[in-house]
């Protein structure tokens, strides 16, 4: 397994504390909210992550956090006038029914920070004793310039960090740079008994308390969006590495942003995309797929071709296995080695989904019913590794189909018309490049004796 690690700005080769086992961090959701494409991006790219390390790995420990107290779930607890368990448990569950229907896997733990307040604690009392923390004013605070190698993750110097929104400078802190671990709470904030006080962790030390006690000192992979990369995880390596002496994380892994229609997301702009709102628009699996087509460590814009491209992938290949239904595939057949060893050099979808269309063909070329079988084998297995096409075909096609009315018909009847006018004229390729335009409307198109007619994408080649 290779994948560019954040830390050295190159792909390596993954090392792992031991030779059987690899642990793997995921930074989870702040739960006061529905989950919006950007938090699906990170747990689809780990979940195929996990999945690829399972064929190599007889153990793999992956463990994703929930953030479950936090000002923002302070204040929506404060706004519904209900304890903070009431919103985060609320928000839990709804990512856990979204997750599923992108058919994310649960990881193997998901620690709270909630249920972490004596490793928490622990760790800053430790950070303390060696020097690298300090009391100011009922805070505790992290010495950044006490962990000389700090900003090596970011590859910030330190005035291009002062630059930054996140930092907030106070007249307790001994340099505008140290960051808090923890802070006291009003009488109606939620809060923890500790040696400074009444208070709340701070967010960064969290992941690294909830590390140490689940995965050890040191972990194989970390990863999280980019967004991540400063503060949050620059401060994880300082607090682990001092607290413990030993190196925080082998690989750190990081996924890019996700804009909509080429806008970054905000609330300003009202195009913050819910995936509960498109799962009204799409079935779970083609939102996999079309997060899953562009490349983890690329920008992500999404947009409604990106989405139908991802539909007709699978209508296609879901029309493919609804002919062999009736065909048993040997369920031991492992994932086609080629598209496995494609996922294996640092993610790349691109190539493996290359190849599972190639499978695709295959089975759809196979001239009897061994070969089809056999055919089908491969292409379940190896989809599976990238978490696709494992419903019943009949079943998958119904809900891919989009139905008319919730197709541009206007803009589809436009297109129809021009393509029966490039073909009047002879002009092939652009009827052809025409049709291809239409099925990303997700209308496909048929020539008959009385004309062109169009339908929405369907069920079966060649039906009304």
């Amino acid at each position: 397994m290779q994948l560019f690690n954040t830390l050295t700005r190159r792909r390596e080769t993954l090392r792992t504390e031991r030779p059987d086992r690899v642990t793997l961090y995921v930074c989870g959701p702040t739960v006061y909210n529905y989950a919006h494409i950007g938090n699906a991006r990170p747990a689809v790219v780990f979940d195929l992550l996990a999945r690829v390390l399972r064929q190599d790995y007889s153990q793999v420990v992956y463990a994703r956090n929930f953030t479950d107290v936090d000002d923002k779930i302070n204040a929506a607890a404060a706004d519904a006038g209900v304890p903070i368990r009431t919103i985060t448990e609320r928000y839990i569950d709804a990512y856990h029914e979204d997750m599923r229907a992108l058919g994310v896997l649960p990881p193997d733990l998901e620690p709270r920070v909630t249920e972490h307040m004596p490793e928490i604690i622990a760790l800053i009392e430790t950070l303390i004793e060696r020097g690298h923390a300090y009391e100011a004013e009922g805070h505790v605070l992290f010495q950044v310039g006490s962990f000389a190698e700090y900003g090596q993750l970011s590859g910030r110097r330190p005035e291009e960090m002062l630059a930054g929104a996140r930092v907030e400078v106070a007249p307790y802190k001994r340099d505008p740079l140290d960051f808090v671990l923890w802070k006291p709470s009003a009488p109606e904030q939620p809060g923890w008994e500790s040696p400074w006080g009444r208070g709340r962790p701070g967010w960064h030390v969290e992941c690294t308390a909830m590390i140490g006690k689940h995965l050890g000192h040191t972990i194989d992979i970390h990863g999280g969006g980019q967004d991540l990369i400063f503060p949050h995880h620059e401060n994880e390596i300082a607090q682990g590495t001092c607290a413990h002496g030993a190196r925080y994380c082998h690989t750190w892994v990081h996924n890019s942003f996700v804009t909509v229609d080429g806008q970054k997301m905000s609330k300003s702009l009202g195009n913050v995309l819910l995936v509960r709102d498109l799962l009204d628009q799409a079935p779970g699996e083609a939102v996999r797929l079309a997060l899953l087509a562009t490349h983890y460590r690329r920008p992500l814009d999404w947009n409604s071709a990106r989405l139908m491209r991802a539909r007709r992938t699978l209508i296609d290949h879901y029309r493919a296995l609804s002919e062999v239904e009736g065909l048993e595939a040997d369920p031991e057949t492992p994932p086609d080695a080629e598209l496995t060893a494609a996922l294996r050099r640092d993610l790349n979808v691109a190539e493996a989904l290359t190849r599972l269309q190639r499978l695709v063909d295959d089975l759809k070329a196979a001239a009897d019913d061994a070969g089809r079988a056999r055919a089908k084998g491969a292409v379940l297995a190896s989809a599976r590794l990238l978490g696709l096409l494992q419903q019943p075909p009949a079943e998958a096609l119904a809900a891919l189909s989009p139905r008319r009315s919730d197709l541009p018909v206007a803009r589809i009847e436009a297109l129809v018309a021009e393509r029966e006018s490039a073909r009047r004229q002879r002009d092939f390729a652009r009827a052809d490049a025409l049709r291809d335009a239409l099925a990303e409307l997700g209308a496909e198109v048929r020539d008959t004796p009385e004309g062109p007619r169009w339908a929405p994408l369907t069920l079966a080649t060649g039906s009304a």
